[in-house]
C-alpha cells in the first residue's frame, strides 16, 4: 500500500511538471495570437528572429522589446523604471 501512494506521488508530480511545461510552451502563442492584430504579426516575427539569437526562444523579453517599440512608435510614454 506504502508503495502504491508513493509512486501516485510520482506520477502526479510527473503530470504537473509537464502540464506546466505545456502551459509555458503555449501561453505565449496564445497571447500573440489573441493580442497582435494580423497585419503587425510578420513585423512581430522579424523582431522576435531580430532579437533572439539562441535556438530556444526567449519569447516574453522579446514581447516586452515589442511593446516598448509600440509604444514609442505611437506616442505612448513608457511605463518602466
Amino acid at each position: 500500500m506504502q508503495a502504491l501512494v508513493i509512486v501516485g506521488c510520482v506520477v502526479a508530480f510527473v503530470l504537473v511538471v509537464v502540464l506546466v511545461e505545456l502551459a509555458a510552451a503555449v501561453l505565449p502563442l496564445v497571447v500573440v495570437v489573441s493580442f497582435v492584430p494580423p497585419e503587425q504579426r510578420p513585423e512581430l516575427a522579424r523582431l522576435l528572429a531580430a532579437v533572439d539569437s539562441t535556438p530556444k526562444l526567449r519569447l516574453w523579453p522579446a514581447l516586452r522589446l515589442a511593446v516598448l517599440a509600440r509604444r514609442r512608435e505611437r506616442g505612448v510614454p513608457s511605463l518602466t523604471r
